[in-house]
């Protein structure tokens, strides 16, 4: 090297990331995957060079798959697809061929960089391949098991669902750990992306006056729900006909957002950290029996209605769905945690589709304070009240409500109780939001953005360990169990209304309702 040669020609050179994706034919990989990986490129990550190759079975050249990434493209990611564009390269193989995937693997080594580059592999496939494909990626050469790599790393990220029940979560399970370390297994829940999600963390653990509360003493009960708006829309009954709400929603998404909401502080943000904390809540979980799935579930379907002001079949005349279906599109728990926090503490989850409002939130209910000095009724001895609150005969208002909206509206918003103006100790609710949009003057990130960054980076924490596939699953497949039993009826709800009226059952006395957002 000359003496005079810039400083910088010296430095190591940037590593190489190929990201391959497996279904790269497919819509995650046009609608989610391909833009998520633009943005990253115009905000300059990763920081390493970065290939981006698809896999799938069509013969095409990459300008044609180019040009059908372009017509895919949102409007705000055309620019910076232009410029992630020339890294993008299609190749044909198929996955249940090990000779196709053997060919594969020596086109991957004669792109630049070779066999010494970063490898990340995203299955974006049926869940029937991916055991399958897991075992032919290690025999075709495509990932090898490794025990710590910065650079040559072989990664693999797992699409939900993870398996259907706890067997096949296992199996799968097994697989994966068969051909990899679990540290190299990526199993991707988007909702872990979003920003609102993450912040439950930073509200519980930065915050003091949150944090000394949030327990059985001080809480009375938590609800979690997602609401859609959505139906069967583009041909999705195919899928989630014998899938069903329950393990759509609830057994991933739903039971994430519990964990973090219940977990014990974390000695770190290390992924194992955050992990094991996680993974006691749900190992916590009181699983039911049938009586419990009898008292403490709803299950139902929707039928015809008005969803948004538009007729809608109901489920049972949706295209796709199986004559006699008892699949359930709507499902509701009264569920508990069996640890030091939070024994006694109701934890309500809900979901649905064809319901009035999109939206997702957390719902954290305080208690009332020991002694009611304001808003009594009138004309009523401290005996009378007392006993009418016993007896349930009147409730009531919780004042203090802590709410957190995940979408579409990303807020919190915490309820309490002032008094009114005038003469009278007359007190009236009011409310404090923060709004995402409003303090920080931009959209909060895409989930997919932060999650395929992390992956790239190695860093596991807001992916899911085989353990937390596992307890989740146990406390969902007894649910199904009793619901196979007959334990709970399959109820029925129009569109457009907010589910059976048995769900509001699950709620005791005065503890109150479902939101509505």
């Amino acid at each position: 090297m000359p003496v005079d040669a810039p400083f910088a020609t010296m430095t190591a050179p940037v590593p190489l990331v190929q990201f391959l994706v497996f279904g790269g034919g497919g819509d995650l990989a046009s609608r989610k995957l391909i833009p998520a990986l633009a943005r990253l490129r115009r905000a300059g990550q990763p920081k390493a060079d970065l290939q981006v190759i698809a896999i799938g079975r069509r013969e095409m050249a990459d300008d044609a798959y180019r040009a059908e990434l372009r017509k895919a493209m949102p409007p705000a990611v055309v620019e910076a697809f232009e410029a992630l564009a020339p890294g993008v390269f299609y190749r044909s193989a198929d996955v249940g061929d090990l000779a196709s995937l053997e060919r594969l693997r020596g086109a991957l080594e004669g792109l630049s960089g070779g066999r010494e580059v970063g490898r990340l592999c995203y299955l974006a496939l049926k869940p029937d391949l991916f055991g399958p494909t897991l075992v032919h990626l290690r025999e075709s050469g495509i990932v090898q098991r490794h025990d710590h790599a910065d650079t040559a790393f072989r990664r693999v990220v797992i699409e939900k669902p993870f398996g259907h029940d706890l067997a096949s979560a296992r199996a799968l399970n097994d697989t994966a750990q068969s051909v990899l370390n679990e540290h190299q297994v990526f199993r991707i829940d988007h909702y872990l992306g979003k920003e609102t999600v993450q912040n439950l963390l930073g509200l519980r653990f930065h915050n003091a006056i949150f944090e000394p509360i949030w327990n059985r003493r001080h809480v009375e009960l938590v609800q979690i729900t997602v609401a859609e708006t959505v139906g069967m829309e583009a041909g999705r009954a195919g899928y989630y006909d014998g899938t069903g709400a329950l393990r759509d929603m609830l057994q991933n998404h739903m039971l994430q957002i519990l964990a973090l909401v219940a977990m014990e502080p974390p000695t770190s943000l290390e992924a194992e950290a955050l992990r094991n904390q996680k993974v006691e809540v749900l190992r916590a979980l009181r699983v039911f029996d049938r009586e419990d799935v009898a008292r403490h579930s709803a299950r139902a379907r929707y039928t015809a209605g008005k969803v948004n002001g538009s007729e809608v079949r109901g489920y049972l005349e949706e295209p796709g769905v199986a004559p006699g279906s008892d699949t359930e599109t709507y499902v509701a728990l009264r569920a508990q945690i069996d640890n030091w926090r939070w024994q006694g503490v109701p934890f309500l989850l809900r979901h649905g589709k064809r319901l009035p409002k999109r939206m997702t939130e957390v719902q954290v209910q305080f208690r009332l304070p020991p002694v009611q000095l304001f808003n009594r009724p009138a004309g009523v001895s401290d005996a009378e009240l007392q006993r009418l609150l016993r007896t349930g005969s009147i409730c009531l208002i919780r004042p203090n409500v802590l709410t957190i909206g995940i979408q579409p509206e990303e807020k919190i918003r915490l309820s309490f109780g002032v008094k009114e103006p005038g003469p009278q100790m007359v007190m009236a609710p009011a409310s404090m939001t923060f709004d995402y949009r409003e303090r920080f003057g931009a959209e909060p990130p895409e989930a997919y953005d932060r999650l395929l960054l992390d992956a790239m980076n190695g860093d596991a924490s807001l992916f899911l360990r085989a353990d937390e596939i596992e307890a989740s699953w146990r406390f969902c497949d007894a649910i199904r169990a009793g619901w196979v039993e007959g334990a709970a009826p399959m109820l029925g709800y129009a569109a457009g209304n907010w589910g059976p009226e048995q769900a509001i059952e699950l709620f005791y006395g005065c503890e109150g309702g479902w939101s509505r957002g």
